[in-house]
């Protein structure tokens, strides 16, 4: 991607031209080898089809009750950089994919500013069937939820984990810790570093965080490109 291009991204994410950028020779989300082979062994697509299986017809927490669809996760499957978000809103319910409404949006500006494709990633949540009111899922349907989201981690063995967002983080790396404690650093889940940045929908309510969230996204590639080289 030429500098012209991502400046555009990186403005229509709301960060002024002047932010510090990586150069070319600096930027392995978009090398190659950033990215697994898309192809994934046979073995793995029986277990990938199996997982599915499973979540579409789930009923272990009340949230089957309201869901129209289960919202599984979309992407390459053996991809290097997987997101992780909160839960399924009213789009997404809908359409059975995640962030594919206005927070969803952004997150495709935030992918393409640091030279990523929506098809490159593989993108999931905690919960898979929304919240009703878009609240916040409870303790007992994220745990009830929480093996899916592990199992696909376990598939895609990615080399960085993004998650969006508080619920999420605190849910991955057990914690109550508040989001601002939680980014600005590389932590780790089962070995893979993990990054966490405000979602996707808080950074539309509150722009001037989005240069933070801007910053943790550099952290994510700097960690790839240490792990690369």
């Amino acid at each position: 991607m030429d500098n012209a291009t991502r400046l555009q991204y990186l403005e229509a994410m709301g960060i002024d031209v002047w932010v510090p950028r990586f150069s070319a020779d600096h930027e392995p989300a978009s090398a190659p080898d950033a990215i697994a082979d898309s192809a994934p062994p046979s073995e793995l697509i029986d277990s990938w089809e199996a997982l599915q299986a499973e979540v579409a017809p789930c009923t272990q927490c009340d949230l089957c009750k309201t869901r129209i669809q289960t919202v599984f996760g979309s992407g390459n499957k053996n991809a290097g950089w997987m997101f992780i978000g909160e839960g399924p809103g009213q789009s997404e319910d809908q359409q059975g994919l995640p962030f594919v409404g206005k927070a969803g949006q952004l997150l495709t500006e935030m992918l393409r500013a640091i030279g990523l494709d929506r098809e490159e990633v593989f993108i999931a949540n905690i919960v898979k069937c929304r919240p009703p009111a878009n609240r916040d899922p409870t303790p007992v349907e994220i745990e009830s939820c929480k093996p899916y989201l592990l199992r696909q981690l376990t598939l895609v063995k990615p080399k960085i984990i993004v998650v969006l967002g508080r619920v999420a983080a605190q849910a991955l790396l057990n914690t109550d810790e508040p989001i601002g404690k939680l980014r600005g650093q590389i932590r780790a889940l089962n070995g893979t570093p993990l990054v966490v940045v405000y979602h996707p929908a808080y950074l539309l309510r509150s722009l001037l965080d989005k240069r933070k969230a801007w910053a943790d996204l550099k952290l994510a590639m700097q960690t790839v490109k240490n792990i690369k080289g």
